[in-house]
């Protein structure tokens, strides 16, 4: 192989021998990482004793250029590591808990709550660094496995409302909880329709034979007829609770009926006149795309800070609003051709849309609209599920596979945020507590925290 030697830097002289020993002297053998170091010495600096800055400039430009003359590959650089602003908190609970909302004291943002299935219920002191299991005895005085849904804070009062049926209330900021009685008659997954449906569909003999075990158990089910029928059972229906003053709060179940009370929940009073099934029987010839496959369910719900609504159904054919002081939920038909994920309010009171397949749009203008634009984003074609506003312009997108993306001029361009592509989870919630304490919640107990 042909070399590159400098003999003189006045005269230089380019030598080609067939060794490179002249040149490049193997002087360690020691191992590391399985490969043998090579040290390059050249072989000026062993035969003088003294060099001039001339010649130690030249053979420094020999040795640079050598490699590339020889076909010697230089070490490939590593990786510098992609930097994030959300970290995962581990939390104390079985891998398999979900977990399902988030809340903060307003007057102590480092005492928070964290909800989710199989009766978790975790508190924090710390802003959220750390969580640690919270009992309350008044949720545990019967044989139930409760799934905590939404919890709310204004002030030092608090609501966390679940299923099987089950509303707890606050009044000194989480330090202590009472269990509130709620009526049977309302109606909703709030006061446990799945048993409703279970008898049923007992009482109508259609061959359905279903048997529910205590603490939340599997069903089984003895007629493959009634597969259809069990995956409806199996949907998880939103519940949402908000407090909105004193002693005063506001709920919704999945059936659409908003009740608001004034007295710390021992009196409901219905906000809506009728139910979504009803209005869509008595606006069905308006064109509602989809209103006839109604199941008389919500996928999705969500508030607006000024007390609107906007809910999902449950096949995602069509969507529903409300605004204080209507009588009923107003339907609209969708704007796209794919089914809605979910839907939710902007930070400028506009409207966001998820469809199935990882679709974006956001409505023109603020308020309600049936006018949307679609946004184009990275989602690898893995569903977006949720989107969180930490201010007008920045807000983060959640989704299957650990999908993170943010904007930081209102929605017009996302970016992803890679980091997250490692956690091998959902990310179905995003939750900005306000512009510096964030969180994003994903299955098997997964919580990532914004660090800002």
């Amino acid at each position: 192989m042909a070399t590159l030697q400098l003999i003189d830097y006045c005269n230089p002289v380019i030598v080609l021998k067939p060794s490179i020993k002249s040149i490049f002297i193997k002087t360690d053998n020691r191992n590391y990482g399985g490969a043998s170091r090579v040290r390059i010495v050249p072989s000026a600096c062993l035969q003088k004793p003294s060099l001039t800055r001339r010649h130690l400039l030249a053979e420094t430009a020999a040795i640079s250029v050598a490699p590339l003359i020889l076909g010697i590959e230089s070490p490939a650089k590593s990786e510098e590591p992609v930097l994030s602003e959300w970290e995962r908190v581990y939390l104390p609970i079985d891998p398999g808990v979900v977990l399902l909302d988030i809340a903060f004291v307003p007057d102590d943002l480092n005492h928070g709550f964290l909800l989710g299935t199989r009766q978790t219920i975790m508190e924090t002191k710390d802003g959220g660094n750390t969580w640690v299991p919270r009992s309350i005895p008044s949720a545990e005085d019967e044989d139930f496995n409760y799934r905590f849904n939404s919890i709310s804070f204004r002030g030092k009062e608090g609501w966390i409302v679940g299923k099987p049926a089950i509303l707890l209330y606050t009044s000194d900021a989480g330090e202590s909880w009472e269990r509130i009685p709620l009526s049977a008659q309302l109606p909703g997954d709030i006061v446990s329709k799945r048993e409703n449906l279970l008898e049923q569909k007992r009482n109508q003999g259609d061959g359905l034979d279903v048997y529910r075990g205590i603490q939340e158990g599997p069903l089984f089910v003895n007629d493959l007829t009634a597969l259809s029928f069990l995956n409806y059972l199996q949907v998880d229906a939103e519940v949402y609770i908000k407090a909105t003053g004193e002693n005063s709060a506001e709920m919704v179940t999945d059936e659409g009926a908003i009740y608001v009370t004034s007295n710390r929940g021992y009196n409901w009073r219905a906000a809506v006149q009728e139910t979504v099934s009803a209005t869509l029987n008595r606006t069905v010839s308006s064109g509602i795309s989809g209103a006839s496959y109604y199941t008389g369910t919500f996928n999705t719900v969500n508030r607006s800070p000024d007390g609107s609504y906007v809910a999902v159904s449950s096949r995602g054919n069509f969507y529903l609003t409300w605004e204080p002081g209507q009588p009923y939920w107003q339907p609209h038909n969708r704007a796209v051709a794919r089914r809605i994920q979910n839907m939710g309010w902007r930070a400028d009171g506009g409207l966001w849309l998820l469809v199935r397949g990882g679709g974006l749009y956001l409505s023109k203008g603020t308020g309600i609209s049936e006018d949307f634009e679609e946004i184009p984003v990275q989602s690898r074609g893995f569903g977006i599920l949720d989107v969180g506003y930490r201010s007008k312009e920045e807000a983060w997108a959640a989704g299957g596979s650990g999908i993170l993306l943010r904007t930081t001029n209102g929605g017009k361009t996302w970016t992803r945020d890679k980091a997250a592509d490692n956690i091998a989870a959902n990310l179905y919630s995003v939750k900005f507590i306000d512009n510096k304490k964030g969180f994003v919640l994903g299955n098997d107990g997964v919580l990532l925290r914004f660090l800002g």
